[in-house]
């Protein structure tokens, strides 16, 4: 069972976390939902197409201008607020490596701390078992925040996923941090090239089998766009495709730009596997 703020999940069944960019460079929709208005909107959307979990980041992943803490929890913290106040039954999530900024979203009202650079800020476990709310472990193959892959390499990419996620969860709940509400995730592009990424996917099931629940953020990455070639708007396609071989491999937890296509998807994969039933069924019955 997966607890995160007010909702359980079971075990097979498939959270979508929607992507609320506080920033005015994001590399998705450069912008869009940096002010307030657009950004409720896309929350209010985002709820009505099936997400569980709202994403709040206030600092893009990818090199550029300076954001100061204070920064960040300007853009983030009010935000998560007013989120807390129009959707109560949400789980709110704040993307963010800082533990000062998770301190103040876990104030403000959110539940789960999306630690996107594994760790690299280990207090922010300490404020998450403090706060009893969720955390995010994930794999960034010991990279700086905001930097690029470069000739990275490992012996075993998943050997090493699994070490630090594995090892990042474990002291999680060694601090406090409910054990159902720890997720682990690959890390896809961060530290990694497009190879590696892949090799993650493909092995996604030797994750599922620790037993904790797997997070997969795929949505329109660099990995998706080099093995088609194709630029950020054009990577819808590759993204489900390689959400379809995630929740096939057992992948829990979807973290998305399009709520409603990722929703279908991971339906349908479910019901394939027999995990659910058909929404509606007809065919040679009338």
């Amino acid at each position: 069972m997966l607890r995160l703020g007010k909702r359980e999940f079971g075990p097979h069944e498939p959270v979508i976390m929607a992507i609320v960019n506080r920033t005015p460079d994001s590399f998705y929709d450069r912008g869009a939902t940096f002010r307030d208005e657009p950004a409720l909107a896309r929350v209010e959307q985002a709820v009505a197409d099936g997400a569980a979990i709202i994403d709040i980041g206030g600092v893009k992943a990818g090199p550029g201008e300076e954001v100061t803490a204070a920064e960040e929890a300007r853009r983030t913290v009010g935000f998560v607020a007013e989120v807390r106040r129009r959707f109560p039954e949400v789980v709110i999530s704040v993307d963010t490596w800082r533990h000062e900024v998770g301190e103040a979203a876990c104030e403000a009202g959110a539940d789960l701390l999306n630690d996107a650079w594994g760790g690299v800020d280990p207090r922010l476990a300490e404020v998450a078992a403090r706060y009893r709310v969720g955390l995010v472990c994930t794999h960034t193959g010991g990279a700086e925040p905001r930097t690029r892959p470069h000739r990275v390499e490992y012996d075993d990419v998943m050997a090493d996923i699994l070490r630090v996620t594995v090892g990042l969860a474990e002291r999680a709940v060694a601090l406090g941090v409910p054990r159902e509400s720890v997720m682990i995730d690959p890390g896809h592009d961060f530290g990694k090239n497009t190879r590696h990424s892949l090799e993650a996917t493909r092995r996604l099931g030797e994750m599922v089998a620790t037993g904790w629940p797997v997070l997969v953020s795929l949505s329109n990455k660099d990995f998706v766009g080099e093995t088609l070639d194709k630029p950020v708007k054009e990577r819808v396609v590759g993204t489900l495709a390689t959400t379809a071989v995630s929740a096939w491999l057992g992948a829990q937890v979807y973290r998305v730009h399009e709520v409603a296509e990722t929703r279908e998807v991971v339906e349908m994969v479910g019901a394939i596997a027999g995990y659910r039933g058909p929404a509606v069924a007809r065919r040679g019955l009338t």
